[in-house]
């Protein structure tokens, strides 16, 4: 039997994030067994923000039922026990008891163990011919970011000093205490504060980064820019961000793009714009007229009769189309130029041929 997850925290199927976790605080502080409340609906409405608080079960969820996890969307409920006074495991709860205690009155922490900070993403503007954003190119771009220290290979000591697992954590960079609140007990981590989360101790930090484990440094790479790109597209580069602090995830970089425009040519798209002139003659009669397109000069046939403003189609002849094999076009727009101060001869004619 599928469980009506929204109901049961009393918001539409189209609530927000912040409306979901609003109402899921006002249930916890009204059905708290431990401030007199009802233990089964308490129990609940954890099971219900488990899902909806969690984007990806949400999504699931919504799709599926409650039964797209085999009984298991009410797991973070079971991991609620005796409510008088017994240890909480706040799991994915964390964030939002961390943040109730400016409802409730009461300072609340962490939750998990600081985590390695990953890496920051850096961004840089990569500036591009017409030419080269048409066809693609491989450039080499410099620019500074933090790299992970050679001197001490990113653990921040250094070299020979002793290193040894921190005594207070016994490794594991985090401490837990239990807290007595309003809610009842619980069981709060936080970064050990002897090796700031690290789990180690070093008798000395490595000089030249500072025990940082990463130091500032200038950076060249090749990149091969794709061909058919265009401005204000951008290219991810994983793993070429600064480094995270002892070791952690590197961060990424990002190539903002942007193609210095044509003088020649005018981009839509995938497809090239360009304008020709011709004489009354060659739109009369016809003709063959020379065409220049990002791959060279080509010949253009004029059919008789052709009027102002006539737009001529080159299949295949534009700009590539990103991870594909395939091509826009390069349209040319024909005006015909009328001729002034015609003679009276060549007025004659023009009117003995009925133009």
């Amino acid at each position: 039997m599928n469980k009506d997850y929204y109901k049961t925290l009393g918001v539409d199927k189209s609530a927000t994030p912040d409306e979901i976790k609003t109402a899921f605080r006002k249930l916890a502080h009204e059905h708290h067994p431990d401030k007199g409340g009802n233990e089964a609906k308490f129990k609940e409405a954890n099971e219900a923000y488990q899902v909806l608080g969690n984007a990806e079960k949400r999504r699931q969820y919504d799709q599926f039922g409650s039964s797209f996890q085999n009984g298991q969307a009410g797991g973070g409920a079971g991991q609620w026990q005796n409510f008088s006074g017994s240890d909480f495991d706040f799991g994915d709860l964390g964030d939002i008891f961390g943040g109730m205690g400016d409802i409730f009155g009461f300072g609340g922490g962490r939750g998990r163990s600081q985590q390695r900070t990953r890496g920051r993403d850096l961004e840089m503007l990569v500036t591009l011919d017409f030419m080269e954003a048409v066809f693609g190119i491989e450039k080499a771009i410099h620019f500074h970011r933090s790299a992970t220290c050679s001197h001490c290979q990113g653990n921040g000591a250094e070299p020979g000093s002793k290193v040894e697992t921190c005594p207070t954590c016994k490794g594991q960079g985090k401490i837990a205490q239990i807290q007595r609140t309003i809610l009842g007990s619980m069981r709060v981590e936080s970064v050990c504060p002897s090796c700031h989360g690290e789990g180690q101790k070093y008798s000395e930090k490595c000089h030249v980064c500072s025990g940082n484990g990463v130091k500032q440094a200038e950076t060249e790479l090749k990149v091969k820019i794709p061909a058919g790109i265009n401005t204000g597209e951008s290219i991810r580069l994983s793993g070429q961000g600064d480094a995270g602090a002892k070791g952690s995830e590197l961060g990424d970089l990002f190539l903002r793009i942007k193609v210095i425009p044509s003088k020649k040519f005018v981009r839509s798209g995938y497809d090239i714009h360009t304008k020709e002139t011709i004489g009354v003659k060659q739109a009369i009669l016809g003709d063959k007229i020379e065409v220049e397109t990002v791959e060279g000069k080509l010949t253009l046939k004029i059919p008789e009769g052709t009027q102002s403003g006539t737009v001529f189609r080159l299949k295949d002849k534009g700009i590539p189309i990103l991870n594909s094999r395939s091509r826009g076009d390069h349209l040319v727009e024909v005006t015909v130029k009328i001729p002034k101060g015609l003679s009276k001869k060549e007025q004659k004619i023009m009117e003995e041929i009925n133009i």
